[in-house]
């Protein structure tokens, strides 16, 4: 027996498909029959490498009596929140304001089907009485009972629940402000004052990983570095918690990569599901703070992590797939944990001794009576015995049954993928990175973009779903890295029309600022504009700095127009809570100091070591485009930068300002 999620593509909806619940696809059929039946619409948001989404499954959806209890109370939808992030968006919102306490995954919903208005909610829902909740079959009974008996009241919280979410964007600034550092100024503040100075990152357990907070300390620092008393503070903040996440057990020492994150203030015992979005943006901060620092260490991470995403995560298409599930064999972290017996037989005594101190299997067990690696001991290694100590241990582990890989493809988190890639390339001067980030680039545009528009989901040869605007602002990021690697016209011109998608179908033309799905998009209970980060950058955020970025390279006005326009519109959220904002900061330094923009004009082999020899230093505020001189038809100001026959030719900008281009004889 199967149900209607069996025609889907999504992994983590092919898990539901065997369920004796009758689970639906978001969609009209399924509001269609919860309007005609009268039962309220249940729905459940999750994603195929979520723990608590498989728990719930266990002991819920795949229990006879609860499922028979759903199926004769309401008519219930499944969602897998990346393929439908504008759908999760909209309902975690929602979860908190009606619980006033943060959401999560499995996010479990109850929906008037007339309107879509969520009327009570949770998370995860055991199947027994604990944990201070009552047993979900006992809150299925609760709820369908409510929802009979007070339908006025669930009404009227409806409407005020959607005056709510019209009232959540805050209102644009005037015209007539001048923007300052202001909001920099105050996360500057805040970042210290929460910073773990022993340990690295910000708060408490759990400890999450946040690239973009450590890009903009190197930014910071980089920003001051000539100045009498340059940031070391912030270079600080970056790095330790760069060395202490490669050193805990949030790194897999074994094979390579980032877990989500850790459950301790230590970086030590990790949730050990791998996303790619982690992985594409920590193997982009690494490779910069190796280019910053010089540290042995970062780039030594910064290679095993794109390793990893090269051997597990790389498809034979060129794309990359989501995540590595937390679980294995219904245990999470089976596959990754070792007995100091196990490693044992694999080593010989030189190589088990410093195995074991190393990584602490000389110390007790720190996961559930084993060992999970990580970094306990500094330890002398100088004939390198430990590294392919680690690749016996890897051997092994591989006979293990892994656990679940989500091969859906995801536009924007190839995005993050694509921009790692093309950054470590340059840095760690790999050029298969850069292959690999320009074979995924190929991969979207060839697959993803149809009929003139983009897709969100590629899975079994099959695109699907519009394009969000983390889709379309994380490409055009991406493939600005990856031109400053590499330069490709055909990926250039690709730039060109996901801007053009982006501001004629996703920008505010009335408020300013990008609405996260696009005008002739599903209509939904809502139509967000979010500005914050969360786990992934703020797609505002980085749609204002890529079009300053490439309207300073076109000369394409309307691009920096509509990115202060944006600014505008979120200046109020920048400036009240700016620890929450770090992208859009980030465009706003940009904004208030335009980035340089380095062109590069001459014969290929030419322009080669000039091209290396700028890189090589960390200027996270400049774009360099080497160009060949043979490449025609260059858009907008890159036309006037020409070649000169036999010479290399330098030109050079910020902002507005150009100064006289450099030329010289190769």
């Amino acid at each position: 027996m199967t149900n209607r999620l069996s025609k889907e593509t999504s992994p983590y909806l092919l898990q539901h498909a065997d369920n004796p619940v009758e689970w639906y696809p978001w969609g009209e059929e399924a509001f269609e029959l919860a309007r005609n039946s009268g039962k309220p619409v249940l729905l459940s948001v999750g994603y195929s490498a979520c723990h608590w989404c498989h728990v719930m499954a266990h002991e819920s959806f795949e229990d006879d009596a609860t499922a028979a209890l759903m199926n004769e109370l309401f008519v219930n939808i499944k969602v897998d929140r990346e393929e439908r992030p504008d759908v999760d968006k909209i309902y975690q919102t929602a979860h908190q304001l009606l619980t006033q306490r943060g959401g999560g995954w499995p996010l479990t919903m109850f929906l008037s089907a007339n309107d879509q208005r969520p009327f009570f909610g949770g998370t995860y829902f055991p199947n027994e009485a604990r944990y201070g909740m009552p047993s979900f079959s006992d809150l299925l009974v609760k709820v369908a009972d409510y929802f009979e008996q007070n339908s006025d009241d669930i009404a009227d919280q409806g409407k005020r629940l959607s005056e709510v979410f019209d009232r959540l964007e805050p209102e644009a600034a005037a015209d007539d402000l001048v923007m300052t550092p202001a909001p920099a100024e105050q996360l500057r503040q805040l970042l210290s004052k929460n910073f773990d100075y022993d340990f690295g990152g910000h708060g408490g357990a759990p400890k999450f990983p946040h690239p973009g907070t450590i890009e903009w300390l190197l930014r910071a620092w980089r920003s001051t570095a000539d100045d009498e008393e340059p940031d070391i503070d912030a270079l600080f903040m970056a790095t330790l918690t760069l060395t202490r996440m490669a050193d805990g057990g949030i790194f897999d020492h074994v094979g390579g990569g980032f877990c989500r994150y850790s459950v301790d203030r230590f970086w030590q015992i990790p949730h050990f599901e791998k996303m790619l979005y982690d992985n594409g943006a920590l193997l982009a901060a690494y490779s910069q703070a190796f280019l910053a620092t010089g540290e042995d260490l970062f780039r030594e991470t910064a290679s095993r992590t794109a390793d990893w995403m090269l051997a597990d995560m790389q498809s034979p298409n060129g794309g990359f797939y989501s995540s590595r599930d937390a679980d294995s064999e219904g245990e999470e972290g089976k596959y990754y944990v070792w007995t100091p017996d196990e490693v044992g037989a694999l080593l010989d005594d030189e190589q088990f001794g410093l195995i074991a101190r190393k990584f602490g299997l000389d110390k007790e067990a720190n996961f559930e009576g084993k060992w999970h690696l990580t970094v306990r001991e500094a330890v002398d290694d100088p004939e390198s015995k430990i590294a392919p100590a680690l690749k016996k241990l890897l051997a092994k582990r591989e006979t293990r049954v892994p656990p679940g890989r989500d091969d859906k493809q995801l536009t924007s988190w190839n995005a993050l993928a694509i921009r790692g890639m093309a950054i470590a390339g340059r840095v760690l001067e790999r050029d298969d990175l850069i292959d690999a980030a320009e074979s995924a680039c190929d991969f979207v545009r060839e697959n993803l973009l149809v009929d003139g528009r983009l897709l969100a989901s590629y899975k079994d040869g099959q695109a699907r779903f519009p394009a969000y605007l983390d889709d379309h602002a994380f490409l055009i990021d991406a493939i600005l890295e990856l031109l400053q690697s590499r330069w490709n016209k055909r990926h250039f011109d690709f730039a060109i029309t996901l801007a053009e998608l982006m501001l004629e179908h996703f920008e505010d033309k009335d408020s300013g600022g990008f609405f996260f799905t696009a005008d002739d998009h599903e209509t939904l209970m809502h139509r967000p504009k979010p500005f914050a980060d969360d786990a992934i950058p703020s797609g505002n955020g980085i749609a204002v700095l890529v079009l300053q970025r490439l309207g300073h390279v076109l000369g394409e006005q309307r691009y920096i127009n509509a990115a202060e326009k944006a600014l505008r519109s979120a200046w109020k959220a920048m400036d009240e809570y700016p620890h929450g904002h770090v992208t859009l900061i980030t465009a706003l330094e940009e904004y208030l100091e335009p980035p340089e923009i380095v062109v590069i004009r001459g014969d290929k082999a030419d322009i080669s070591a000039r091209h290396n020899q700028t890189l090589k230093i960390y200027s996270p505020s400049r774009l360099v485009l080497a160009i060949g001189s043979d490449e025609p038809d260059l858009p907008g100001l890159l036309a006037e930068r020409a070649p000169v026959d036999g010479k290399v030719v330098i030109y050079r900008c910020v902002g507005t300002h150009c100064e006289l281009p450099e030329i010289s004889t190769p």
